[in-house]
């Protein structure tokens, strides 16, 4: 992404974020930087569908990770939301690797 694109994407962020649309700025970005500005409909329909179930089952699985015991985070929470920060950083290590982009 070059420094425009960037300077874009920060605004369209912060816009979208203001506005309570954080998944849907985030789903923005990912379209802008992967798909073809040629993409058929029916593939951005279904690739934002998917963005959002997964964004929702995160959120959802946090929600029930953090909320068990109704106080503070645990060592356990804590540990689960490391694990969970490994397996994400692993995939965007795996995207790198695909598109050959260094770390």
């Amino acid at each position: 992404m070059n420094s425009d694109q960037a300077a874009i994407v920060d605004a369209v962020t912060k816009r979208l974020t203001d506005e309570g649309r954080l998944i849907e700025a985030g789903w923005q970005t990912m379209r802008t930087l992967t798909l073809s500005p040629n993409a058929p409909d029916i593939q951005i329909t279904e690739m934002r569908k998917a963005y959002f179930a997964g964004a929702q089952h995160l959120f959802a699985s946090l929600m029930c990770i953090m909320g068990e015991d109704g106080g503070e985070p645990t060592a356990e929470d804590l540990h689960r939301l490391d694990l969970i920060d490994e397996e994400l950083k692993g995939f965007v290590e795996e995207l790198r690797r695909e598109i050959g982009r260094p770390t």
